[in-house]
Formats: C-alpha cells, structure tokens, sequence
C-alpha cells in the first residue's frame, strides 16, 4: 500500500513538471514598467499650507506682503462720557422745562418781542434761563476747545486744561457783557433798552447752545475730512446767529430810543468784536 500511494505520488509530480515545460510564453501583454513615485508626502497641515500659500485665487503671491504699522488709538474715553453727560443734561432740560423750551423757539422765530406774552414768561422764569445759559457755556466751550484742537497743536499743556480755560474764558466774557450792559442801562437811565439788548443776546445763546450740541458730537468723533466740511458749516450757522442778533437788536431798540446806525456798529466792534479777537490771539500764543 505504501509502495503504490509513493509511486502514485511520484508519476503525478513528474506529469506537472512536463505540462509546465510545455506552456509557451505571452508574446502579445508587454510588460508595464514600475515607475518610481516622485511626489513628497506631506501630512494634512503641511499639505493645506502649501495649498493655501500657492493658490493665486486665494492668495496673491505676486504681490507684495502688507507691512504692519501700528495703530495710534486717540483715548477719547473722557470726551465720550462727557458728552453722554451733556446729552443726558439736555434731555433733563426738556423733561423738567418743556414749556420754557418750546418757549424759547416760539420767541425766536417771532420777528416782534413788543408785548409778547412768551417774552414776559421767559423774563420770569429766572433758574431756567440761568441753566439753559450755563448749557451755552459748556456747549460753546467745547465747541471752541475742538476747534482748537483739531487745527492746533498743543505743546506741554494738557488738554483738557485747554477746555476748562475755554469754558471759563466764555463765561467771563458774557459774565462781563453782563454786568456792563446793566451798569450802562442804569447810567444813562436806559434800563429798558438795555435788558431788552441782554435777552436778545442770551436768548440766540441758549438756541445756539441746543444747535451746537450736534455739532460738538460730529466734531468729537468725525473723520478729519467730515470735520473740515462740519467746521466751515458751523461757522456759517454761528455767523448767520451771531448777525441775526444785532439785526434783532438794532429793530427792537430803534423804537425805544433814536441813535445812528453808525454808532451801533461802533459799539458791535469796540465791545463784541475786538476784546474776542484780543482774547483769542493770547489765548493762540499760550497754548502753542
């Protein structure tokens, strides 16, 4: 039994090696040559940098890198919760003295004062008109320091010295107009046109203490080219006020008392204008 399953074993070994020396080669696939792989591995990071970096939709790597500059951040904190405080002034103004308010505009856009009952409430009301003059003061203190601010240069001097010297300088000068006009009026016994010239001054202050509260918070946090355009047009607003005041004045008193037209413009320079043009050249020296 051994010998047979060997011998079986044996005939079937050699008629596989016979078969496989009879097979013809395959003349007709020819051989495909292994080429060796070029291309470097990158891990996922490096592959989306690299991706990032060349992709010329994504990132111009023609042109040249942006340069960091640093960016000079002007503090304005003081000045943004200052005007918040004035705004929150304002309101309470028109919360605790609606009637005087809309009193003030109601007298201002009537071209006669004469016998005016709105006239008399508002000589009467005494503490509004005094809050309403010191809201001028601060308005156009603030108005004239960002002026100055924006087209000087301070130089060692602080600059919120510079807006407390113009509120103060504001106050003086109509403090002093003030009590000049009274003492005038009860020297020459022209009482009358004289308090009727101190209400057509201060009533164009208060209307333009309320206008120039927009215009102080442009001027704060404008750009310097809407700073330039917002100047020049609150120049003309203050202008166009500052000369409907003598205008008012000069109809109002010409009925009370004759004097020559002459004589008025003298006293506008000798009391409005130049002792403002006198303060404003110091005040130019000692801050630059």
């Amino acid at each position: 039994m051994r010998r047979f399953f060997l011998i079986a074993s044996i005939l079937c070994f050699s008629t596989s090696l016979f078969c496989n020396a009879q097979l013809k080669k395959d003349t007709l696939s020819a051989a495909i040559p292994i080429h060796q792989d070029t291309i470097k591995y990158l891990n996922g990071k490096n592959r989306w940098d690299d991706f990032i970096l060349h992709n010329t939709l994504i990132n111009h790597s023609t042109a040249e890198p942006v340069t960091e500059y640093k960016i000079n951040h002007k503090k304005k904190e003081v000045l943004f919760y200052l005007l918040c405080s004035i705004v929150l002034l304002m309101g309470l103004l028109k919360i605790f003295y609606t009637r005087y308010f809309n009193n003030i505009f109601r007298v201002f856009f009537n071209s006669s004062l004469r016998q005016n009952q709105l006239t008399d409430q508002l000589l009467q009301a005494r503490l509004p008109s005094l809050i309403f003059n010191l809201f001028f003061i601060i308005t156009g203190g603030l108005y004239a320091w960002l002026i100055l601010n924006n087209s000087v240069t301070f130089k060692n001097t602080n600059n919120y010295f510079i807006l407390f010297l113009c509120i103060t300088i504001l106050a003086v000068i109509y403090t002093g107009k003030f009590i000049s006009l009274k003492f005038i009026g009860w020297l020459t016994g022209l009482k009358m046109p004289s308090d009727t010239y101190i209400f057509v001054i201060f009533l164009i202050n208060k209307i333009e203490g309320i206008i120039l509260l927009p215009v102080v918070i442009l001027l704060a946090f404008a750009s310097p080219v809407w700073v330039n355009i917002i100047s020049i047009v609150s120049f003309c607003i203050l202008g166009l006020l500052f000369l409907l005041r003598y205008v008012r004045s000069y109809s109002l008193l010409q009925h009370q008392f004759k004097f020559d037209r002459f004589h008025f413009l003298l006293y506008i320079l000798a009391l409005e204008i130049i002792p403002i043009a006198i303060i404003c050249k110091y005040l130019s020296k000692f801050i630059t």
